[in-house]
């Protein structure tokens, strides 16, 4: 542990790595001349510029410019640790200073950007409780200096005190996804399979109607749809590992950026099961989770698709032992169930036969779907409201649908285009299980 380890020092301002600004530059320089190929594979055109004298330019610019805006970013960004609280101190020409208590931190992941992992750097990315901006992040530490800090970070949250040199949590490997089972999952998922189709079809058009332009027009968005799919499931989830320790589940994977995320026990507020229809041929499942701190924090751009996957693929036996682990008494197959009512083909001519929901002791779990079926799992606990709605047609049919309401996320516990009496009984009743479960 390095003499600058936050693990040693409170009370005292420390700074990030100073290659803190050469990652950032390249970064910037990164995404300029990414805009630049994106520009040009999209069909907008360059209006007549020479794409390669643009793109050293928009390369030394953006290294430049990122430099220069890092070293200053790292200049004047110090971090404090002490009894209650991180408190980040930064800006240039306007100051902040965000306080963190540790009893409003989720969870602390580290994440290992491409370049940042080629100088031995990583960034900590802080959640915290509810409300706007409840993602902060330190950019970028020393790796083992990252370690030390989520240790620290992690005890106090859970109101330990730190000795300087705490050793990591002892973990057990659960699962390692081999990554040639991730490539064949993907290969034979729903949207891959969909744009994969959607390209020979437009191949096919192209050749019947001799119309080359119109190839290249179509191809452009399919094979951008391709390589998107690819590098969220393959490059994201490349070599991904989920083990077992005293703070939780933790998952570490990636093939050019690694991140190591932390799920504690007691964050996790339902599940969701997906399984395409090739997949459920083959006995395969992907397990998705909500997670609070997780929920507000925007798109899928930023991997918070994959922060959501608890498990890219599996068979059932394994999903089936880490539901019950994360929420006991969970029954993804349980009985007594209420199905969408057969006057509800009108909205899904074959999907209304898949869908139902059920509740035992423990859970409330709800099922749609045929191409894709999704099997959503709430512990009674972390209800958060029940609601019952019932359109103009659904009045009419005498439907209605019950949503049991947890952070936003993966999970939908939805019950759609139930009888409508059976709707109503299925309201009260979670109604009371929430209410006794956290009573």
């Amino acid at each position: 542990m390095s003499e600058s380890s936050p693990a040693v020092t409170e009370a005292v301002g420390l700074r990030t790595h100073p290659l803190t600004g050469v990652v950032q530059g390249t970064l910037w320089a990164a995404a300029a001349v990414f805009g630049l190929f994106s520009s040009m594979f999209s069909g907008e055109g360059l209006n007549g510029i020479n794409p390669v004298l643009t793109g050293f330019i928009l390369l030394f610019s953006g290294l430049l410019i990122g430099m220069g805006v890092g070293f200053l970013t790292w200049r004047f960004t110090r971090y404090v640790i002490d009894g209650t609280e991180l408190r980040i101190n930064s800006g240039i020409i306007t100051k902040s200073s965000r306080r963190i208590p540790y009893e409003r931190i989720q969870s602390v992941d580290i994440a290992e950007p491409l370049v940042a992992r080629i100088f031995g750097l990583a960034e900590l990315r802080i959640e915290m409780a509810g409300g706007k901006n409840s993602r902060t992040s330190l950019r970028f530490l020393k790796l083992d200096d990252a370690g030390a800090l989520r240790r620290v970070l992690l005890d106090r949250t859970h109101g330990r005190t730190t000795a300087d040199e705490a050793p990591d949590e002892q973990r057990s490997i659960i699962t390692v996804v081999p990554p040639m089972r991730i490539i064949i999952g993907t290969l034979l998922s729903l949207d891959f399979l969909f744009a994969a189709l959607g390209t020979v079809g437009v191949l096919i058009a192209a050749l019947w109607f001799g119309n080359v332009i119109a190839f290249i027009g179509g191809i452009i968005p399919l094979a951008s749809w391709l390589v998107q799919i690819v590098g969220q499931r393959v490059i994201q989830q490349w070599d991904f590992t989920l083990s077992r320790g005293e703070r939780g589940l933790r998952i570490e994977r990636g093939l050019l950026s690694r991140t190591s995320q932390t799920i504690p026990y007691d964050r996790v507020q339902g599940i969701a099961i997906k399984e395409p229809l090739v997949w459920r041929r083959l006995g395969w499942q992907r397990l998705e989770v909500d997670v609070a701190g997780y929920a507000s924090q925007g798109s899928e751009s930023e991997g918070n698709n994959a922060n959501s996957t608890l498990l890219p693929i599996s068979d059932a036996p394994l999903a089936n032992a880490i539901i019950a682990e994360l929420l006991p008494g969970a029954d993804p197959a349980i009985g007594n169930r209420t199905y969408a009512s057969p006057r509800s083909w009108w909205f899904a001519p074959i999907g209304f036969r898949y869908r139902w929901v059920a509740a035992n002791a423990a859970t409330f779990v709800a099922s749609e779907g045929w191409i894709q079926r999704t099997t959503s799992i709430v512990p009674h606990h972390k209800t958060q409201s029940v609601e019952l709605s019932q359109g103009p047609l659904q009045r009419r049919l005498g439907l209605a649908t019950v949503e049991v309401h947890s952070p936003k996320g993966p999970v939908d516990a939805d019950g759609r285009n139930l009888p409508a009496d059976a709707a109503r009984a299925t309201m009260l009743a979670q109604l009371d299980r929430a209410r006794e479960a956290r009573s």
